[in-house]
C-alpha cells in the first residue's frame, strides 16, 4: 500500500536533510513505524499524510538531538517545523518509481539470510531491541548488530544500485559532448 510514497518521500527527506543516506534511514524508519502501528491495529486513513508526518517528526526529533549534542540549539530550543511541508501533487512517474523502488528494497530483504533476515525483521518492523532480539534467537548480541548492519548495507547498496538506474545523469540532459 505504502510502496507508491517511498521515491517521493525519499526526495522530499533529501531535500530537507541534504544527505541522501540520512534521508534513506528517515524514510526507512518511518515505513517501520507506519507499519508497526498498522500491525498493531491503528486504521491508516491517509497513509500519504501518515507518513509525511512521521518523517517530519523524526527529522525534527534528529535536528533536536543533534543540536543537543553539537550544542548547536537556537536559544528557544524550537524548530522551523513550517519549512517541513510535504508536496502537494505526486506525478504518476514518482508513484510508479515509488513502487519499483520500494520492491527493490522488499526483494533485498527477503534476498537476505534467513537469520539476518529475521534479525532486521524484529527490528527495523517490530521495534525490537538487539538484546530482545538476541535472547529470542539465542544468540550474542554482537552477532545481532552483524546481522542488522549487513541489512543495512544490502538495502543502501540496493537503493543505490536501483537509484543510479532511474536517475538522470549529466550526460543524460546535455547529450553527448
Amino acid at each position: 500500500m505504502f510502496e507508491r510514497y517511498y521515491q517521493e518521500l525519499l526526495n522530499f527527506c533529501a531535500r530537507l536533510t541534504r544527505n541522501r543516506d540520512a534521508a534513506a534511514d528517515v524514510v526507512q524508519e518511518t515505513y517501520a513505524r507506519v507499519l508497526t502501528a498498522q500491525q498493531q491495529g491503528s486504521r491508516i486513513a491517509e497513509p500519504r499524510a501518515m507518513l509525511y508526518r512521521t518523517a517530519r517528526n523524526l527529522m525534527i526529533d534528529q535536528h533536536r538531538h543533534d543540536a543537543l549534542h553539537l550544542g548547536t540549539a537556537s536559544l528557544d530550543g524550537t524548530i522551523d517545523a513550517d519549512t517541513l511541508v510535504g508536496p502537494s501533487a505526486q506525478e504518476p512517474e514518482v508513484a510508479a518509481m515509488s513502487q519499483q523502488a520500494a520492491q527493490v528494497l522488499l526483494a533485498a530483504i527477503q534476498g537476505l539470510p534467513p537469520r539476518c533476515r529475521e534479525a532486521f525483521v524484529l527490528h527495523r518492523f517490530d521495534g525490537r531491541s538487539h538484546a530482545e532480539i538476541a535472547s529470542m534467537m539465542g544468540i550474542s548480541q554482537k552477532m545481532v548488530e552483524q546481522h542488522i548492519r549487513l541489512a543495512m548495507q544490502t538495502c543502501r547498496r540496493e537503493r543505490r544500485a536501483w537509484e543510479a538506474r532511474h536517475t538522470p545523469s549529466c550526460t543524460d540532459t546535455h547529450g553527448a559532448a
